[in-house]
C-alpha cells in the first residue's frame, strides 16, 4: 500500500510531500520556503518571522466565529540518523517510506514522523473546507532538534490565541502538561601528538548495532552509549596493552543516544594475539550484559594501515578517565511524579583526532537548579583532564497547570471519544512550550500526539491506527472549543 492511500488521506498526502523536502535542523530553508509557499497557495495571511518560523493564519469555519482562537504548534525540522551502511544525503533527498504491517517507517533512516505528522495534520486543517475550527494561528517553528532557536527567536504579540496545541508527543493515550529544560555541556582540549611506535600493529576498532533512540525520551530505558563502550574497551585495553589512540569518531546529534563508535587505534606488535583475545572476551561481557536491551550489539575489529601520528600517553590516559568519569544517564527521577526522569545527561559525541579532542553532551532536567547540578558534575570531570567546558543553548522547562481550561477540554474530549480516561504526564523530553510560555506567559498549552517508536533513530516508526485516533482526537478539540 501507498503512503497516499492510507486513512487520513490529506494528512499522509501532506506528511508524503513534506518528507519529499529536505529539512535537517539547522537546515530548514528548503521547508521553510515550502511551508509559506503552501500557506500563500491557499490565500491564507501567511508571515515568516526573523528567526525563520513560519505562521499562517486562517479565520474561523462558518459559525465558530465566537470561538476562542486556537494556536496549532509543531516543528518543521528532524533529526538526521542513518544507519552506517545507508548511502543518503538529508541535505539533498527526501525521505523514503514504506508502509510496514501496522506501522509507516523510513528505509535506513529516520522517519521524520516527529514532528511531520504533526505538522501534516496542520496543513489539512488549513487546507479544509468542511472541517469546523475556531480562528486558527498555525505556528511552525524550526530548529526544535537542536537548539529550538524557532521557539526562543518567537517575539511576543505575533500570536493571540487563547491556547495553544502541541502537536509533538508520542504516545496517543498521553496529554502532555510538561517538559524538562536542558543545556548544552560541552569540552574542549588540546592534545599532544607523537610518532607512531614503529614497532606497532593498527586497528579499525567499532562499536555498533545498538539501538539508539531519543536522549530524553529514552534514557530511563538501559540501552547503551556508544561513546561510553568505546571508552570502556579503550581505558581497559590502555591498562593492559601499550595502547595509542590515533582518532575516535562516536555518535553525533546531542538529543540521540550514540548508536555507533569508531576508533583507530594501535598496539605494540608483539602483543597482538593478546589484544585481540582481550577485545573478543570485552565483547563477549559486553553482550552478556546487554542481551536484553541490546541484542544487536557488537564489537568489530579489524586490521588497518598505521596511522602517522597518535596520542601522547599521558594525555591519552587523562581523557580516557574524564570520559569514564563524566556522567551518563539518569541522574535523579522525580519526587513528585511517579516514573518521571527528573535529570539527565547524554554524551553524545566525541571526536578525537589531529591533536583536537571535542565532547559534547546534553544534560535534562524539569529542575533548573538539578540541571546545573549535573551540568557541573560533568564540566568537573573534564575540568580535571585539562578541558575548557562551556554551557549553551540553555532552555527552560515546561510547568505543569494541572487546573488549565484547556486540559479540562482535551480530557473530556478523550474520554468522550474513546472512553478511557487518558494519561496526564509531564515527559523528560524537551518540547517547546516552555519556551513559548516565556513571551505568551498568559497561554494555556498541552502537548499530544500520535504513537511514534524509536525517535530519533534509524527505527523510527508511527503507528497507521494512531494517526487515524490522533487525527478524530484533534478534529473534536477544535469543534468543542468554548466561546469567547
Amino acid at each position: 500500500m501507498k503512503i497516499t492511500e492510507l486513512e487520513p488521506k490529506q494528512l499522509w498526502a501532506n506528511f508524503a510531500s513534506l518528507n519529499a523536502v529536505p529539512r535537517p535542523s539547522k537546515k530548514e530553508e528548503k521547508v521553510i520556503a515550502f511551508m509559506v509557499a503552501f500557506g500563500k497557495s491557499l490565500g491564507l495571511d501567511t508571515y515568516q518571522d526573523e528567526t525563520g518560523n513560519v505562521i499562517i493564519k486562517k479565520p474561523a469555519s462558518a459559525g465558530m466565529e465566537n470561538r476562542k482562537t486556537v494556536v496549532l504548534q509543531s516543528h518543521l525540522d528532524m533529526v538526521h540518523q542513518k544507519n552506517n551502511d545507508t548511502v543518503f544525503d538529508f541535505s539533498t533527498e527526501g525521505i523514503k517510506m514504506l508502509v510496514d504491517g501496522d506501522w509507516v517507517r523510513a528505509d535506513g533512516t529516520t522517519l521524520g514522523a516527529d514532528n511531520g505528522i504533526g505538522v501534516a495534520s496542520i496543513m489539512a486543517i488549513l487546507q479544509s473546507k468542511d472541517i469546523a475550527h475556531p480562528a486558527i494561528e498555525a505556528l511552525f517553528t524550526i530548529d526544535e532538534e537542536t537548539g529550538m532557536t524557532g521557539a526562543k527567536g518567537l517575539k511576543g504579540g505575533l500570536l493571540s490565541g487563547a491556547y495553544l496545541l502541541n502537536l509533538d508527543t508520542e504516545e496517543d493515550d498521553e496529554i502532555d502538561i510538561g517538559c524538562a529544560g536542558g543545556v548544552d555541556v560541552s569540552a574542549f582540549r588540546e592534545y599532544d601528538t607523537i610518532p607512531t611506535p614503529t614497532e606497532a600493529v593498527a586497528y579499525t576498532l567499532s562499536v555498533k548495532g545498538l539501538h539508539g533512540g531519543h536522549s530524553g525520551m529514552d534514557i530511563h530505558k538501559g540501552y547503551a552509549n556508544a561513546n561510553k563502550l568505546m571508552n570502556r574497551l579503550l581505558f581497559t585495553c590502555s591498562q593492559k596493552f601499550d595502547l595509542h589512540i590515533a582518532e575516535i569518531n562516536g555518535g553525533g546529534l546531542r538529543n540521540a543516544i550514540p548508536r555507533e563508535s569508531v576508533a583507530i587505534i594501535t598496539v605494540d606488535k608483539n602483543e597482538k594475539e593478546a589484544f585481540e583475545k582481550e577485545i573478543a572476551q570485552l565483547t563477549r561481557d559486553l553482550q552478556h550484559e546487554y542481551a536484553v536491551t541490546e541484542p544487536t550489539l557488537d564489537v568489530l575489529l579489524s586490521p588497518t594501515a598505521l596511522p602517522e601520528r597518535v596520542m601522547e600517553i599521558e594525555e591519552q590516559e587523562d581523557v580516557l578517565r574524564a570520559i569514564y568519569a563524566a556522567f551518563n544517564g539518569v541522574y535523579k527521577m522525580s519526587q513528585s511524579i511517579a516514573d518521571l526522569v527528573e535529570t539527565s545527561n547524554n554524551i553524545a559525541r566525541v571526536e578525537l583526532k589531529n591533536g583536537e579532542i571535542n565532547v559534547y553532551c546534553l544534560t535534562r532536567s524539569a529542575s533548573e537548579t538539578s540541571k546545573y547540578d549535573l551540568a557541573d558534575t560533568i564540566r568537573a570531570a573534564f575540568e580535571l583532564a585539562g578541558f575548557e567546558v562551556e554551557y549553551t543553548g540553555s532552555y527552560p522547562g515546561w510547568e505543569p497547570k494541572v487546573d488549565a481550561e484547556i486540559l479540562k477540554i482535551v480530557k473530556e474530549q478523550y474520554e468522550t471519544l474513546f472512553g478511557e480516561t487518558p494519561q496526564v504526564v509531564a515527559c523528560h523530553a524537551g518540547l517547546e512550550c516552555g519556551i513559548l510560555g516565556t513571551n505568551y506567559p498568559t497561554m494555556e498549552m498541552v502537548s499530544f500526539g500520535p504513537t511514534i517508536k524509536g525517535a530519533h533513530s534509524p527505527a523510527e516508526r508511527v503507528n497507521i491506527a494512531s494517526v487515524q485516533k490522533f487525527w478524530k482526537f484533534l478534529l473534536s478539540i477544535l469543534k468543542n472549543i468554548p466561546a469567547k
